[in-house]
């Protein structure tokens, strides 16, 4: 049977639909909405800001979809157009309806980018959504002029066993509000979500089936053929990479265009922690590969 992701009834559906619009309503900027038809599904995706800078595209997270960046979106936006999209097969507006694999995503992003007539953009990728950014860089890296890959835990280096026992335990278990804050005290310590947020993360982890896949370990080999500019940015206390220092260190041996930072005393929501510190550093790094304005429609 093909695997393709979705709610589990109508009713899961309809809850979270409850979660992610009264999030949405939340918004602190303008924004406009369009749905993409692509070969894996529609793609829904947000439109914010303007300005003559080279187009930025935001990828989010496991269990997130584009709200997540409401908290950053004004300070991404004062000198570009910011394009959110929601992964298809992940809990979101997006439909998948044919099965991904790993060169898949970047067949995915081309079908998005040409449809808002983007020739060039910069990738921002967080945790899952790195995962995403980079297996795009690796398979067809033509659109990009940057790629920043935020905490993409088991990329350059392998998870522990225990963190991946922890999360197939979750996994297993009821996901009841003790046991969702419990894993979020692991996983993203110094980050607690409001209750907005924690309902729809709560509504995308118990009403919806993912079944697209994870990240993988990249050989030496295709992290030198990755000739995008990238920026690596890990917490130093991350809990999704075996040693994030160690991660970092193998990412600049191989990739021939990168920047490395590495936080020491964050955790896997290094966003959300201190993005006083992370967005102007990411706005550096894409200013520096800014090109000519494109086209852009939304």
């Amino acid at each position: 049977m093909a695997k393709i992701s979705g709610f589990k009834n109508d009713a899961a559906r309809a809850a979270y639909m409850r979660a992610y619009e009264a999030l949405e309503a939340q918004w602190p900027i303008p924004a406009t909405t369009v749905d993409i038809k692509t070969s894996f599904g529609s793609t829904h995706v947000r439109r914010s800001g303007s300005g003559t800078g080279t187009p930025l595209v935001l990828l989010h997270s496991f269990g997130g979809n584009s709200l997540y960046w409401d908290f950053i979106v004004e300070e991404l936006t004062r000198d570009r157009v910011v394009y959110m999209p929601e992964m298809v097969g992940a809990a979101g507006l997006s439909v998948q309806t044919s099965p991904m694999k790993e060169a898949d995503f970047a067949i995915w992003l081309d079908e998005v980018l040409t449809a808002l007539e983007l020739d060039q953009v910069h990738l921002v990728g967080y945790s899952h959504g790195a995962w995403h950014g980079i297996a795009a860089a690796l398979h067809d890296s033509r659109h990009l002029a940057s790629l920043t890959l935020i905490e993409p835990g088991g990329v350059f280096n392998k998870p522990l066993w225990s963190t991946l026992f922890k999360m197939v335990r979750f996994g297993m278990r009821k996901q009841t509000d003790e046991n969702i804050r419990a894993l979020a005290a692991w996983m993203t310590p110094g980050f607690t979500a409001t209750p907005e947020e924690f309902a729809l993360g709560k509504a995308a982890l118990s009403t919806f089936n993912m079944r697209i896949g994870w990240a993988r370990l990249l050989k030496d080999a295709e992290l030198q053929s990755i000739t995008t500019p990238t920026l690596v940015i890990v917490g130093g206390d991350s809990v999704v990479s075996r040693d994030p220092a160690e991660a970092a260190r193998r990412a600049a041996q191989h990739m021939p265009a990168i920047e490395t930072e590495v936080y020491p005393g964050m955790g896997h929501a290094i966003l959300d922690q201190i993005p006083e510190r992370i967005v102007p550093r990411i706005q550096k790094f894409i200013r520096q590969h800014d090109s000519a304005q494109l086209g852009s429609v939304g």
